[in-house]
Order: C-alpha cells, then sequence, then structure tokens
C-alpha cells in the first residue's frame, strides 16, 4: 500500500523473520537511515512496516536496508 500526499508519502511493507522489540528496532534503524525517510514504524507481531518519506523510494532501496538488517522484505502490503 502507498498513499501520496502534497509533502510525504507513506508505504507499508511486509517484511518476514521479525519476532521481537529488538528485531523491530534493527528493521527501523536501517530504512531510517534512507534518504528522505521520516518515520518509520515496524511491528513484529504484524510483520508490518509503515514508511513515511518525502518522495516515493525505490524497493529495491528498502530492500537493501531490510537485508542488511538481517531480515527478508516481502513486498507492499
Amino acid at each position: 500500500m502507498t498513499a501520496e500526499t502534497d509533502t510525504q508519502t507513506t508505504t507499508v511493507y511486509r517484511v518476514t523473520g521479525m519476532t521481537c522489540g529488538h528485531c523491530e528496532g534493527a528493521v527501523t534503524s536501517e530504512i531510517a537511515a534512507l534518504p528522505g525517510v521520516t518515520s518509520v514504524k515496524a511491528v513484529a507481531a504484524s510483520g508490518e512496516v509503515t514508511v513515511v518519506s518525502a518522495a516515493p523510494l525505490a524497493d529495491e532501496d528498502v530492500r537493501a536496508a531490510v537485508d542488511e538488517a538481517g531480515y527478508e522484505l516481502a513486498g507492499r502490503v
């Protein structure tokens, strides 16, 4: 899912392998480091990661960040 406003884009991704708060923090930290990202909320219980950014992000950039954290990007919700 992707929603755009005049100034921000919100995208929800599904990430597999997250099981706890530490997992959420690792994924959040890596994605937050991407240029233009203003907010990240990872929820291990649902596997969903909501990302707010100044412009749409390239899926391959998000995938690389999630991989760096040690998890797998399953795609957009």
